[in-house]
């Protein structure tokens, strides 16, 4: 079972040029001299290659009174168009699913308008999902033939383009391949990926046995057993030693890409499936102007599936608001990318598992119910499983950023451009604006603004800082311990504190900046600059933020709406503060309304 166990003046908005995809640098944003090459990647591809597509063509039209089976039937008819669901509720016995189909996008007339309210689901291959989108092929790690996985001999270098394996027989260009490698054995003392004993409080996480870490890559040429790739690689410790190997699920005709649902709310309080919207064996799928209310475990779930992009979206509440409870939840993905979107009493709105490369930029986080209002601050997950690593977590607005030690280890994030206060009201547990967990290691953070002026007294409490464990909760950062409390039962991490680069991050414990070379490590070279980009995976303003302050978070902003003047609400955070709200809290959503249209 994976669970989580750790534990503003309105800006009115202009109209804003609203679902296109960020315009995607030319060079790498990244690539910052603060940073070092090999803690940072080219975040600028994630989601969507290409963005996402305004299709015009409509295979259907629908009205209410439709079955699932309509839908369904409908959706599996389509192709390169759209499948459209006029104003009204629909009231579905069963769930919705692509049926493996590509190239169909399934809109509504806009959230307030076109209403889905489910009281079954779809199987989706185990994941019981409300909307399922997935591949012709529900080949998994667990049941694929011994032909779609080879041995990789060659080509382990960070940034790599071109690797060898084994054998290219039955491999094909276009096909989504998985790279992966043994766990480490032994802490190597840098980046360490491990699972079990010693290092995870519960059970590994259900990838192929053994080896967490992994990158899903596109094959883009095939020259002998010599395979092209694209993306590069991004982690840094690709080795022979580890027995690393790619497998495949099939090739491009059974992976669903480029669909995606759009304009339309999901209610799922009568539904017992398992997740929102899940994604399998998908590669290039989205989410859009969508609103989905009262999920299981998840709002969105990506599994086994890469470059799912999730934008301009509302999420509201959960059936538990306890452990395994989560708004977008990722599960061996990479090049993700969830953006512009609110969510609500969620109990943790953004949960990363096995997976690479992904970014994580300018969503709204409130009220986080964990099963009582006084108990435990929840939080943005940047990594609950071993495996995660060179994801960004950028420009959010919301309480915390934490890493943990569930199913192990954790490496590499990137926490940039943040607002996160640390505190919510009547929260009294784990009110921090930071947690790393021991063996959570190589993490950056900088340009952030941390914690709540006058309940946060404490800069860090850690061992190095001879902080107490325990009372932690007035702390901007709390590091390396395995739990809170005196009794460490995974022990103290002191390489969680000594890997961690911070830099030009604003507190309200010490209500100063600091640019302190003390708080490099000592592998990186003490930044010569402290004129920070606006943006590590943008190249410029994009077109939907319009004429608010940009960049809206940092040390180097002015006139912001927290005390110091360094924060911004952002997009998000007006359109929820602007818009509507129904009786029972939820708000009259429509991204059109909040953020202006496409001209």
């Amino acid at each position: 079972m994976r669970g989580t166990k750790l534990v503003l003046s309105l800006v009115v908005l202009s109209l804003i040029v609203l679902f296109r995809a960020p315009s995607h640098a030319q060079t790498n944003p990244a690539s910052t001299g603060i940073i070092p090459d090999d803690r940072a990647i080219d975040w600028s591809q994630g989601g969507v290659v290409g963005g996402i597509p305004n299709r015009t063509t409509i295979c259907a039209t629908l009205n209410p009174g439709a079955t699932h089976t309509d839908i369904n039937d409908a959706l599996a008819a389509c192709s390169n168009g759209v499948v459209f669901l006029s104003a009204g509720t629909y009231n579905l016995a069963g769930g919705i699913t692509f049926s493996g189909n590509s190239n169909v996008t399934l809109r509504g007339a806009g959230p307030d308008q076109t209403i889905l309210k489910f009281a079954g689901d779809d199987p989706c291959g185990g994941l019981r999902a409300n909307v399922c989108i997935h591949g012709r092929s529900m080949a998994w790690w667990g049941n694929l033939p011994s032909s779609n996985i080879q041995d990789w001999t060659a080509g382990y270098a960070k940034g790599a383009t071109e690797i060898t394996l084994a054998s290219t027989d039955g491999l094909a260009v276009d096909t989504v391949l998985v790279l992966d490698q043994l766990d480490d054995a032994a802490d190597t003392g840098g980046v360490y990926v491990a699972c079990g004993s010693g290092v995870s409080f519960d059970a590994c996480p259900p990838t192929r046995p053994g080896r967490s870490q992994q990158q899903h890559v596109r094959v883009t040429a095939i020259n002998g057993t010599r395979v092209t790739i694209s993306p590069g690689l991004y982690m840094p410790n690709w080795r022979a030693s580890q027995q690393p190997q790619a497998w495949w699920w099939g090739d491009s005709s059974v992976t669903a890409e480029m669909s995606g649902v759009e304009d339309l709310t999901l209610d799922h309080t009568d539904s017992t499936g398992t997740s929102g919207i899940a994604f399998h064996n998908a590669y290039n799928c989205w989410v859009k102007n969508v609103q989905s209310v009262n999920a299981n475990r998840n709002h969105v779930w990506f599994y086994q599936a890469a470059r799912i992009e999730v934008r301009d979206s509302y999420f509201y509440g959960t059936k538990s608001a306890a452990s395994m409870t989560y708004g977008v939840e990722s599960f061996m993905t990479s090049d993700a990318l969830a953006v512009n979107n609110i969510f609500q009493h969620v109990s943790v709105p953004l949960l990363t598992g096995p997976g690479v490369g992904s970014v994580y930029a300018y969503n709204f986080m409130t009220d986080m119910s964990y099963l009582s209002s006084g108990f435990m601050l929840a939080t943005i997950s940047g990594s609950h499983d071993a495996g995660t690593g060179m994801n960004l977590f950028e420009g959010n607005q919301g309480n915390q950023f934490g890493m943990d030690t569930t199913h192990g280890t954790g490496n590499l994030a990137t926490v940039f451009r943040n607002y996160l206060t640390g505190t919510e009201p009547d929260k009294t547990s784990n009110t921090v604006s930071v947690y790393l967990m021991a063996f959570n290691r190589r993490v950056n953070i900088v340009g952030n603004v941390l914690g709540t002026a006058g309940y946060h007294t404490i800069y860090e409490d850690s061992q190095a800082s001879s902080g107490t464990p325990g009372s932690p909760d007035t702390s901007i950062y709390l590091l390396g311990y395995s739990a809170t409390g005196e009794q460490q039962p995974l022990g103290y991490d002191p390489l969680v504190v000594s890997s961690l680069l911070r830099w030009g991050n604003h507190d309200y414990a010490t209500n100063q900046t600091r640019w302190d070379p003390a708080e490099i490590p000592a592998d990186s070279a003490v930044p010569a600059t402290q004129t920070l980009p606006a943006s590590l995976f943008l190249s410029a303003r994009p077109g939907w933020w319009g004429a608010m302050p940009w960049p809206a978070i940092g040390p180097d902003v002015t006139g912001g709406q927290d005390p110091s003047g360094y924060a911004y609400d952002i997009p998000a955070r007006v359109c929820y503060d602007t818009s509507p709200k129904n009786p029972d809290g939820t708000l009259v959503f429509n991204a059109t309304s909040c953020y202006g249209t496409t001209p």
